[in-house]
């Protein structure tokens, strides 16, 4: 039997925005965006990445919706 390829649920340019904020949150120059504060967590770094992400159209799965 031949295996399915799996699709990817992120694609290579949100792999990359990710990647970036991941890199500019360890120099310390991430910043949040309405404050301006420097963003310590690695969460909130990998978010600000995902929204780029969004913004410029890459595949990201919809953000959860909170009840």
């Amino acid at each position: 039997m031949a295996r399915k390829a799996k699709k990817r649920k992120y694609s290579k340019g949100a792999a990359k925005k990710v990647k970036r904020a991941m890199k500019k949150r360890k120099t310390g120059t991430l910043k949040s965006g309405r404050s301006g504060r420097k963003v310590k967590s690695r969460k909130q770094a990998i978010a600000i990445g995902l929204s780029e992400a969004r913004k410029t159209g890459a595949k990201v799965p919809k953000k959860k919706k909170r009840s």
